[in-house]
């Protein structure tokens, strides 16, 4: 029984780690090996999986078409930002803080609305126009995703909290302890990159920056705290970038203050539009079943829609044809994105999960628990994607915690923020990376460079564990 119940999970992992298959094919063949342990482990046989089957499926379009929403909302508000603004044509000179800008806070702050790596992307094109390339510009550009708990406004959080029933804001503020913690871990690679690169980092920087990113990591647990967790990943990154680009680029003229102005409009508005919306308690909301999460017309993906629209009706003719671009790029992932929240149901509403964890629990015993945090590493790896993560092991992880005696809170939050990490570094991020490097770069060479990133969130996750209190 446990080798049928344990199919699944295994095959996908397998799948995707050997490259037979990508997130579609890895997820359907695992949805296809779920069948016989789920058959067996429901509680009316196999004469009750037909009718179980198609519950849940009503269900994971419903809870995954709202991360989709998310996702391509942010696509498409990113797609109509840099349409609006222009770039100027002269290359900025390489420097450690401009480096610092550009992956842990310009790329981290892109990431928080869009999703999908575009982050990573954005990062890139700015190390490149300082003239910085190679391994070492791809391991950077990589760091630009260390907000990916909040990244796309968070739909991998607010989908993993209503997968383990659990309030999104909360499951927000237990990711951010251990994901903050993390992230003052960076800075060190940061400047092992950037001699790499050939800009060896003085003592004087490095103590400014790693000042910047501590700032940083407070301001992602205060927002986590006192706002909307949606912005917390714009707040965090937002505020030190603006701070760093005024030290680096004041502006001297009335047209430099602004064209800063124009450039800082639409993240203001959007943000603003935010909060405005979490603002409105009792606004109307579809909830066909009432053990999920309602969905608001003041639903984050709505916002988001309406002020992309609203950027793209200001752009000149052509943005509505390069808008549907866009989403024809998202379609095969946001399929993905979907079979993947199928899957988590799955596992989640027929014991399987919780009949796994038991297993794993009885066999390791009192070191069970402390396979949580490489669970979580080797789910974000090999499946690319705070949702694909959550919606894979989230139930399992939380059930594993539980047979350990552990909070499913503290579970449920590490896992975020483990898995949610390890995607930025995920299989076929590094590919897409290497891929735009060009040359003879391989995803090997990235993760050369990222290995001691992945080893401080194995680090992290295991003092978190013993320290449960804090």
């Amino acid at each position: 029984m446990a080798l049928l119940q344990s199919a699944p999970l295994t095959l996908l992992l397998l799948l995707l780690a050997s490259g037979r298959a990508g997130p579609v094919g890895a997820c359907l063949a695992a949805l296809v090996a779920a069948l016989p342990g789920l058959a067996l482990t429901l509680p009316g046989g196999p004469a009750a999986t037909p009718a179980f089957l198609l519950e849940e499926a009503a269900r994971a379009v419903f809870l995954g078409l709202q991360p989709v929403a998310v996702l391509t909302g942010g696509l498409v508000f990113h797609l109509a930002v840099s349409r609006l603004q222009r770039q100027d044509g002269v290359p900025p000179a390489a420097t450690p803080r401009r480096v610092l800008a550009a992956t842990l806070l310009g790329g981290s702050f892109v990431e928080s609305v869009t999703g999908f790596a575009v982050g990573a992307v954005f990062a890139l094109a700015a190390l490149r126009r300082m003239g910085i390339g190679g391994a070492p510009a791809g391991a950077l550009a990589l760091l630009a995703l260390a907000m990916v708990p909040w990244g796309g406004l968070g739909p991998g959080t607010a989908l993993g909290a209503a997968l383990v029933h659990l309030p999104p804001q909360v499951l927000a503020q237990a990711t951010a302890l251990p994901h903050a913690a993390w992230l003052l871990c960076l800075p060190f690679l940061l400047w092992h990159l950037c001699a790499l690169a050939g800009l060896p980092v003085s003592a004087a920087e490095k103590r400014a920056q790693w000042s910047i990113v501590a700032g940083m990591a407070m301001l992602l647990l205060l927002a986590n705290r006192w706002l909307p967790f949606e912005v917390a990943g714009i707040v965090a990154s937002g505020l030190p970038l603006l701070g760093v680009l005024w030290r680096l680029d004041p502006p001297r003229s009335r047209q430099e203050w602004w064209r800063a102005g124009a450039a800082l409009a639409p993240w203001t508005f959007l943000t603003v539009m935010l909060l405005l919306a979490r603002s409105w308690r009792s606004a109307p909301a579809f909830q066909p079943w009432p053990d999920l999460p309602p969905l608001p017309v003041s639903h984050v993906a709505v916002v988001l829609w309406l002020v992309a629209a609203m950027l793209l009706a200001l752009r000149p003719a052509g943005a509505a044809r390069a808008a549907r671009q866009s989403l024809r790029r998202a379609a095969r992932p946001a399929l993905a994105m979907l079979l993947y929240v199928l899957l988590g149901r799955w596992l989640a509403g027929s014991g399987m999960a919780s009949a796994l964890a038991n297993s794993a629990a009885t066999m390791l015993g009192p070191l069970a628990v402390y396979a949580l945090p490489p669970m979580a590493l080797v789910s974000g790896l090999v499946t690319g994607s705070n949702v694909a993560s959550n919606a894979a092991l989230m139930p399992v992880q939380v059930a594993l915690g539980s047979a350990a005696g552990l909070p499913a809170l503290l579970a449920a939050g590490l896992h975020n923020a483990i898995g949610a990490a390890a995607a930025g570094m995920s299989i076929g991020v590094t590919a897409m990376i290497a891929g735009l490097l060009g040359g003879n770069t391989r995803p090997l060479d990235l993760w050369r460079h990222l290995w001691p990133s992945m080893l401080a969130l194995l680090l992290v996750g295991w003092v978190r564990l013993w320290l449960p209190a804090f």
